[in-house]
């Protein structure tokens, strides 16, 4: 079987990390195959925050857990965690930055390293706290959350769930 196409079916949402360091190299990949999403007429609005530092993602996880009216830790313990964000005068704002999350979540994969997406982004960002975060990390303020990738080595791969039948159509 072709590669990248192996590397897309056997791609799981990962819950559960190890407290390993993921080398720099890998990380700047990463974010590469998300600069290199499609996007809507070429406009590239969708953008990209790397947060590594324990204490941002500690924050960034709280008030997650707030938007979802939960105490638990959303981000699984995650060790690192992207935030793609995007202009939403972009009208393909949601599909572009979602498309970056595809990319980036097949491209860890690919270099063994687990995965998920967390949503509520547009909401935390929304928050007084989300847009004293955008401006502290010089993101234009009027754009908005599209997700949280969390990131981390796992110690085993999840087990694909059966597929649904009838989810194609033939005509």
């Amino acid at each position: 079987m072709n590669p990248a196409i192996e590397n897309m079916l056997s791609r799981r949402s990962v819950r559960s990390f190890i407290d390993k360091e993921i080398p720099e190299e890998y990380l700047d990949q990463i974010l590469e195959c998300g600069l290199y999403a499609a996007n809507g007429r070429g406009w590239q609005s969708a953008m990209m925050v790397l947060i590594k530092d324990k204490d941002v993602i500690a924050e960034l996880s709280k008030m997650n857990a707030e938007v979802m009216g939960a105490t638990s830790d959303p981000f699984f313990g995650a060790p690192y965690v992207i935030m793609v964000l995007a202009d939403p005068a972009n009208r393909t704002y949601i599909e572009d930055g979602s498309l970056v999350m595809g990319n980036m979540m097949n491209a860890a994969h690919s270099l063994g390293i687990g995965s998920c997406w967390i949503h509520r982004a547009k909401q935390m960002m929304e928050s007084e706290r989300g847009m004293e975060l955008k401006k502290i990390w010089g993101v234009d303020p009027s754009y908005v959350g599209i997700g949280n990738l969390i990131l981390g080595y796992t110690e085993s791969e999840p087990v694909a769930a059966p597929r649904k039948e009838g989810r194609i159509l033939k005509v």
